[in-house]
């Protein structure tokens, strides 16, 4: 019973994390999670977008 729970709870975060990004890419944001995802050019490298430095 245990390895079912284990399982079901597994199987939804993965469903829910896949939506997630499925939902940011149909909305047009390139760097999902990037605080400058909406007028990014794509080119987020984690210290902000574009590659420069903040």
């Amino acid at each position: 019973m245990k390895d079912i729970i284990v399982i079901v709870i597994l199987v939804l975060i993965l469903g829910l994390s896949a939506f997630y990004i499925y939902k940011e890419k149909k909305s047009g944001k390139k760097c999902i999670g990037c605080p400058y995802a909406g007028s990014c050019n794509g080119g987020c490298s984690g210290n902000g977008c574009g590659g420069t430095k903040e």
